[in-house]
């Protein structure tokens, strides 16, 4: 039963609290920590970076199955780090670094609430698509894209996780009561994923413009950092459900607002599938390559 004496300040302040304390946990490996201070440092030289890299060999079995996927399209196979640092640049590998932690860190047993391995497919396939809409609309930071699309859901892991008897009643108030996945969470936990996952980030001091993309991917309008990169987030999360590829069931009321339409130059969401489909081929190529979300 939910506790309705509570209101929903009181709820968004108890679940803010909880979440708070995920912070205190040792949630990140310290070798990514130590990795993403020295990816931040221009004197850093490659030999030093795949040192290590190199401690970690599940990490570097991650960093090259995702170098040699569909994201990259390199004609080389990537078989060392020493290579993927060569043709990815630090840049590129911090992007991938920074997912693969994270997702690794939050990952969580598959229940009736979420299929685990489902949920990573989608966050792989809208943060791939994010990644090339950005790169085709000519934006150079479509590495930020790649980590937004990515980790957009992360406070729905989070959730699952570490709130999961709250996680159970807002599937269940979806079942019983047909609410909105959104006015669920509003329910239950007095706020939404979004804000969850923005939260969170920004306490790990990820970029603004990723912080910003998070919190607003299912209203690009209100973004007040980078709206377009919201935007992009939202038409990548939407063609999961256009082309039933790495769709999410939690998001099937997902629809496009004003801003991205316009953004978009879409009249209307038809438009969005036909654009969709010219990515069709892309996201069945990422298919072949998710091993490393296993």
């Amino acid at each position: 039963m939910i506790m309705t004496d509570l209101s929903i300040q009181q709820k968004r302040e108890r679940t803010t609290k909880i979440i708070s304390n995920i912070l205190n946990l040792n949630v990140i490996p310290k070798v990514v920590f130590e990795l993403m201070k020295i990816l931040d440092n221009p004197n850093t030289t490659a030999h030093e970076l795949n040192k290590i890299i190199s401690k970690d060999q599940a990490l570097v079995t991650k960093i090259l199955s995702v170098a040699n996927s569909p994201l990259y399209g390199l004609q080389r196979k990537v078989s060392t780090i020493d290579f993927a640092i060569l043709v990815l640049g630090f840049k590129e590998l911090k992007s991938i670094i920074s997912v693969i932690s994270i997702s690794d860190a939050l990952k969580n047993k598959t229940d009736k609430y979420l299929n685990q391995k489902e949920f990573m497919l989608h966050s792989y396939m809208v943060g791939s698509a994010s990644k090339k809409i950005a790169k085709d609309m000519g934006f150079q930071n479509n590495g930020e894209a790649f980590i937004a699309g990515f980790l957009h859901d992360i406070g729905i892991s989070i959730v699952h996780r570490y709130l999961h008897s709250n996680f159970a009643m807002i599937y269940d108030l979806m079942e019983t009561q047909k609410l909105s996945f959104r006015d669920a969470e509003i329910e239950v936990n007095g706020m939404t994923h979004e804000e969850i996952g923005s939260f969170l980030l920004e306490k790990w001091n990820f970029p603004a413009e990723i912080c910003d993309a998070v919190l607003n991917h299912h209203n690009p309008g209100k973004a007040q950092t980078s709206p377009s990169m919201a935007a992009i987030v939202s038409v990548a999360d939407y063609m999961t459900q256009s082309l039933k590829v790495g769709e999410l069931k939690l998001d099937k009321d997902n629809h496009l607002d004003d801003y991205t339409l316009g953004k978009f130059n879409f009249e209307k969401e038809l438009d969005a599938e036909k654009f969709a489909a010219k990515y069709k081929d892309l996201f069945w190529e990422q298919l072949e390559f998710v091993r490393f979300l296993n």
